[in-house]
């Protein structure tokens, strides 16, 4: 058994833009041959290493949340979700580079963001898939949209096809970027912590020195689920309510 820190990132976007073969080539660094519509929410686990090559490098685990797509109203879809949202420090917006519809979208995944960590911040990173498919003559109009994306939602961009792994390739700039992403969501859990630890250090104080409660556990992970592909946590939405559209 293999004890390591857990770092929870929501990996959020429309069904049918590639969520599931993006975290199987994060966490497989293999291209997922037959994918197929998520319901509830599947988990896969990635290893990183925070701040690599400094004295504070540590290797964590990254638990990638793939959450499936649903219709209904906002307030529905919003509950449901919630469920997913505890603990969180990162998440990951997903849109389809050739359908515009797929990116107005993440406005919706980010206001319930929004709302479930107004008191934290919690790192975002986009990521627009299917970049292959794009006509040579419409790349600068969709690099350009992308951009203005990641302006507005303060976040840095990767554009990738989840069918070729030299994407992410250790050294390229997406390489980077992810590791990046990852180190600040590293950096949120932390913050957590910390604050938990000095939540729970004043309720000591005020109950007399007795310890406090709520201590968060560490989730120890057999190192052999590596390479398993991901364990399904669902489903909790119906499947006849599941559609192609929406976060």
């Amino acid at each position: 058994m293999a004890s390591l820190d857990r770092v929870k990132v929501l990996v959020l976007g429309d069904s049918g833009v590639g969520k599931s073969s993006l975290v199987h080539l994060l966490c497989q660094n293999q291209v997922l041959g037959n994918p197929s519509w998520t319901v509830g929410c599947s988990l896969d686990v990635r290893i990183h290493d925070y701040k690599e090559g400094t004295p504070e490098e540590k290797t964590y685990y990254i638990e990638l949340w793939d959450v499936g797509g649903s219709v209904g109203s906002v307030g529905s879809v919003k509950s449901t979700r919630a469920v997913f949202y505890n603990s969180v420090n990162g998440i990951i917006l997903v849109h389809d580079l050739t359908n515009k519809k797929s990116s107005q979208n993440l406005y919706r995944c980010s206001d319930y963001d929004r709302e479930q960590f107004a008191e934290n911040a919690v790192p975002l990173l986009l990521i627009g898939t299917k970049f292959d498919q794009i006509p040579e003559n419409k790349r600068s109009d969709v690099l350009n949209r992308t951009a203005f994306l990641s302006e507005d939602f303060n976040a840095e961009e990767i554009n990738l096809d989840c069918t070729n792994p030299r994407y992410l390739a250790a050294g390229t700039s997406n390489a980077v970027k992810l590791s990046r992403f990852f180190d600040k969501s590293r950096a949120t859990l932390a913050a957590a912590e910390q604050a938990t630890f000095e939540r729970q250090e004043g309720d000591g104080h005020e109950n007399g020195g007795q310890e406090a409660d709520g201590v968060q556990a560490v989730v120890l992970y057999p190192v052999e689920v590596l390479g398993r592909g991901p364990q399904v946590v669902g489903p909790l939405v119906p499947h006849d309510e599941l559609g192609p559209e929406h976060c």
